[in-house]
């Protein structure tokens, strides 16, 4: 007799939430990464007090470098340390800069089949206690055998290498792209859109004792296109790439509840988007940028969507320049209002293994204030030449306000 399996369950987010993002090594230098982690996990089921804790099948947390107090299967140590039951299993993941992107559709594909109802996703990166490729050891033969050329090891290099693929698509672009990042944050602080889901944590100094941060430390409200365009080029001489337009290196952690249909009628709770689909995607190392671009066709095949049927974008702003390449391809505006509006990664920063899950908190607020939008998609460029995509559908979608040309078929 054949096994009987269970029905596929749509996946929907219920909540999420981050820490503020800190400047590597400086807002948290005396805080460890599982503490940082435990406090997001901490602040994003005391937001839902309707969820037994015992109740959640499977925890995945992502670090880029799992090593240290970032070791230890963080998944599991920091679901422990958190409270959570030790009945609850987890698990660590790792995709570097898609590492929380892929906690969530990984254990999406486990509530879609039927074994997960109830799951937690996070991601932690303390690149103040360690800096990107700590302790890395790249196989001799990447370069030997011609695997792929030096600067596929550097991101930095990557994006230049963007820019020369791509050369219509100037420096003077991607400060203006940097600075309207810069701008949109800073505006969206002062609607007060971006602390509500900020997660208070405890932070040490040697200097001023203890305090508590509140909100992100890398914006700069004060940016201008002036001196943007001042700054130098330190992955290439007379280079395109500056610390202007690219994102910088960050501390932070991101936590996010995922449920199944099911789960979610029984607790009557409300969610903030449904899981559509997903699609990750290879390209050359050297050009690891343009990553959203295949990933992106491939999600919006599987969807059966068109790309004018997407009404809001988060795409993850680790250089100025892999953005632009992605809204080239799909002929979209460098200004268009769809994307990012609440600023991204260039202002707020980027600690690796934590963006994914940020993209997605961004959109579901999205969600809430456009029900005109029907469908979004985040999506972000990875380390070593990949792309993820994550489509989403808006469930405040308002079917008799339709806009055929803005997402909202």
């Amino acid at each position: 007799m054949a096994a009987s399996g269970n029905s596929i369950s749509d996946v929907y987010l219920i909540d999420a939430v981050r820490t503020p993002f800190g400047k590597a090594g400086s807002l948290y230098a005396g805080t460890r990464a599982d503490d940082i982690m435990v406090r997001c996990i901490r602040g994003l089921l005391e937001r839902n007090p309707s969820i037994d804790s015992a109740t959640i099948d499977e925890v995945a947390i992502a670090a880029a470098s799992q090593t240290g107090d970032q070791g230890m299967n963080i998944g599991r140590s920091a679901s422990l340390l958190a409270g959570i039951p030790k009945t609850v299993p987890g698990y660590s993941i790792d995709r570097w800069c898609a590492g929380a992107m892929t906690s969530m559709t990984t254990l999406a594909g486990g509530i879609a089949m039927g074994s997960y109802d109830l799951a937690l996703a996070g991601g932690v990166e303390h690149m103040g206690n360690h800096p990107m490729g700590e302790l890395m050891d790249p196989n001799p033969r990447y370069i030997a055998e011609k695997l792929v050329d030096q600067d596929a090891l550097a991101m930095g290099a990557t994006a230049e290498r963007l820019h020369d693929m791509l050369p219509h698509l100037t420096r003077e672009r991607a400060d203006k792209y940097a600075l309207n990042s810069q701008l949109k944050t800073a505006k969206a602080y002062e609607a007060g859109k971006i602390q509500r889901d900020l997660i208070p944590v405890a932070v040490r100094s040697e200097e001023l004792g203890w305090g508590v941060a509140t909100v992100d430390e890398p914006p700069r409200p004060g940016t201008t296109l002036e001196a943007l365009a001042g700054l130098k080029t330190p992955f290439r001489p007379a280079g395109r790439v500056t610390p202007g337009n690219a994102a910088g290196l960050n501390d932070g952690a991101t936590a996010a509840l995922l449920a199944s249909g099911k789960r979610t009628e029984e607790l009557g709770l409300k969610p903030k988007a449904r899981l559509v689909t997903f699609a990750f995607a290879g390209v050359e190392p050297e050009i690891m940028g343009y990553g959203p671009v295949p990933a992106t066709v491939q999600a919006l095949a599987k969807a059966g969507l068109s790309i004018d049927e997407i009404g809001a974008f988060e795409v993850n702003e680790a250089f100025a320049i892999q953005v632009l390449a992605f809204l080239d391809y799909f002929a979209i505006a460098d200004d268009d209002p769809r994307v990012n509006p609440y600023g991204g990664a260039i202002a707020v920063g980027h600690p690796l293994a934590s963006s994914g899950i940020r993209l997605a908190l961004n959109l579901a607020r999205t969600f809430e204030e456009h029900p005109e939008i029907r469908y979004g998609l985040t999506t972000m460029c990875i380390g070593l030449g990949m792309g993820g995509t994550v489509i989403w559908e808006n469930p405040n979608w308002n079917f008799g306000k339709q806009d055929n040309a803005k997402g909202g078929k």
